[in-house]
């Protein structure tokens, strides 16, 4: 069952606007998509209506209205648990953050949209669109071989929809990849991706499918076949595969605007009339974002390089390549930023948990402390448990401090936490209550086991080689168990457990020990 079987209302109408913006008629879309968002009741259609919008907007370059349109869909969208449409429009804001040049924006919705799309358990041919919206953000951001893998996946699902081959040949992919590697002045390389994608057109001219290419892909090849032809190459096509007719193709997309404006530029070029082509270049106004910022400068350098003016050529390619140096500094900057971010992140994290752990541990024995000692006993008793408490005072303590000093006093502390952890059962609950005062918890555990626990302690302390760490000063305990009783309120349970505990370790201090 794909996406569109689950709305409930205007599915005609989602349709039909999705048609009109794949035969790049966004404008007209938009008009439909305005009128189902006005009327329909429907959640899953509203949120349709909402993401199609989006895509209409950026078709039709109307930047100004990017971000509340994501914020409409993104509302409509955040109650839905359909991992396509969330995919979707991460895709598309993707798109848009590039546009408006937030490219760390753009970065994080690439990662979300990849990810939901890669969740959709029954994809259809919308999935195959959100992939196609993935690629196009992927290679805008120059993430090429992203781009070219989200394609190729896109093309897979389509044709299992029974979606044509050449609907997401998506030159316009592998045109940004060219124009990049010629900014960056490998135009033997740019070259090389020019003449496979001249091949791909060939190939759906002969096969007699080239009626079938998206209006937006006619315009690319185009571009391509007419950036080909200005950097010298020659380009045999005529009919209805001439690059100035290609051009011209594109319906009211602003991406296949800009490019058909370049395109005469190129043309002007490879017809020998550089001078008219470095004026259209002073009269025209295009995206950075369509082909790079680095474009106009490129051809105005292969222009002027055309007509002579080798020095202005120079200073052209010059500022070609520092535009698009200064692309790959922002993307650097972008992942430096969100890396950093991140291990900030990271940071704090780990930070809160220390000061988390350190708020909940004793930092003399690494025991628990009081507080996290009232928080276990109160989690296991409103449970429901059985659970004995147990006070642990030390005998001896107070001469320890006296004759050997308080650092020997800390000493034998960490001793006895040492002590009384290693002799309790695996479940058992051990804090330091405050001074030299430990509290044991034995959950599931009734008083005769109690009694047992207790007499390993004490063995346990008895057996220690106190007179090595404070000569002649002996060490040790005395303990108290109580059971707490649920016939009242929790708090008052835990107090009157706590009192008969301490009531017993006092008797057990004061009875004579054994020598």
């Amino acid at each position: 069952m794909g996406w569109l079987d689950r709305v409930g209302d205007q599915v005609d109408a989602l349709t039909h606007a999705r048609a009109l913006q794949e035969a790049s008629r966004s404008a007209e879309s938009y008009v439909l998509l305005e009128r189902v968002i006005r009327t329909t009741t429907d959640p899953a259609a509203r949120a349709d209506a909402l993401v199609q919008r989006l895509s209409a907007l950026i078709n039709l370059g109307r930047t100004a209205e990017f971000t509340r349109a994501i914020e409409e869909a993104s509302a409509a969208v955040r109650d839905l648990a359909e991992p396509y449409l969330h995919g979707h429009l991460n895709a598309l804001a993707a798109l848009a953050a590039h546009h408006q040049g937030a490219l760390d924006r753009c970065v994080t919705h690439l990662v979300r949209a990849a990810r939901a799309l890669g969740a959709v358990e029954d994809p259809d041919r919308d999935t195959a669109w959100g992939w196609h919206d993935l690629a196009m953000a992927y290679s805008y951001l120059s993430f090429h071989g992203y781009a070219l893998g989200a394609i190729e996946r896109a093309r897979q699902l389509g044709l299992t929809a029974g979606i044509p081959e050449e609907t997401f040949a998506a030159p316009g992919i592998r045109l940004r990849n060219a124009v990049a590697l010629d900014h960056n002045g490998d135009s033997d390389g740019c070259l090389r991706v020019l003449r496979d994608v001249a091949a791909d057109l060939a190939r759906f001219v002969r096969t007699g499918r080239a009626s079938q290419l998206r209006p937006s892909s006619l315009a690319a090849y185009g571009y391509a076949a007419a950036r080909q032809a200005a950097l010298g190459d020659q380009v045999e096509a005529d009919g209805d595969a001439e690059p100035a007719r290609l051009i011209s193709h594109g319906g009211d997309s602003a991406r296949a605007r800009d490019m058909r404006q370049l395109g005469q530029v190129c043309l002007a070029v490879a017809a020998g009339r550089p001078i008219e082509a470095v004026t259209r270049l002073d009269t025209i106004h295009v995206s950075t974002e369509t082909l790079g910022a680095a474009e106009p400068a490129r051809l105005r350098s292969i222009a002027l390089a055309r007509a002579g003016d080798h020095s202005a050529a120079h200073r052209a390619d010059r500022l070609a390549f520092r535009l698009a140096a200064q692309r790959n500094d922002r993307l650097r900057d972008v992942y430096i930023d969100g890396i950093a971010a991140r291990i900030d992140h990271e940071e704090m994290r780990r930070e809160a948990a220390r000061f988390e752990g350190e708020a909940l541990t004793d930092p003399l024995t690494g025991l628990p402390n009081r507080r996290r000692l009232e928080r276990y006993i109160t989690a296991v008793v409103t449970r429901g448990e059985r659970v004995v408490i147990g006070v642990c005072d030390l005998d001896g303590f107070k001469a320890v401090n006296t004759r050997h000093g308080h650092h020997s006093g800390d000493l034998v502390l960490q001793r006895i936490a040492g002590v009384i952890n290693r002799v309790m059962r695996r479940g058992d609950f051990v804090a330091r209550y405050g001074g030299d005062e430990f509290v044991v918890v034995l959950p599931d555990t009734g008083m005769s086991e109690a009694a047992e626990v207790a007499r390993r302690i004490e063995a346990a302390v008895r057996l220690e080689d106190w007179e090595s760490l404070v000569p002649g000063t002996p060490v040790g305990v005395s303990i108290g168990f109580a059971e707490v009783s649920g016939g009242s309120g929790l708090r008052d349970a835990l107090s009157v457990a706590f009192e008969q505990a301490d009531r017993e370790m006092l008797r057990a201090k004061s009875r004579p020990r054994a020598s």
